[in-house]
C-alpha cells in the first residue's frame, strides 16, 4: 500500500463537512419557511 493514508483521511473529512453543511442548509430552509411556526400562537401582552 502506498502512502495514501493522508488522502483517505482528507477525503473523509471533506465528506463529513459536506454532509453537515447540507443538513444545516436544510434546517435553515425549514426555519425560514412558514410551515416551521404554523401552529405558533403569539401571546398577547396585557395592557394595564
Amino acid at each position: 500500500m502506498e502512502n495514501n493514508t493522508m488522502f483517505y483521511v482528507l477525503g473523509g473529512v471533506v465528506a463529513i463537512y459536506l454532509f453537515v453543511t447540507m443538513r444545516n442548509r436544510q434546517k435553515s430552509k425549514d426555519r425560514k419557511s412558514k410551515k416551521f411556526m404554523s401552529d405558533y400562537n403569539r401571546k398577547n401582552k396585557k395592557l394595564d
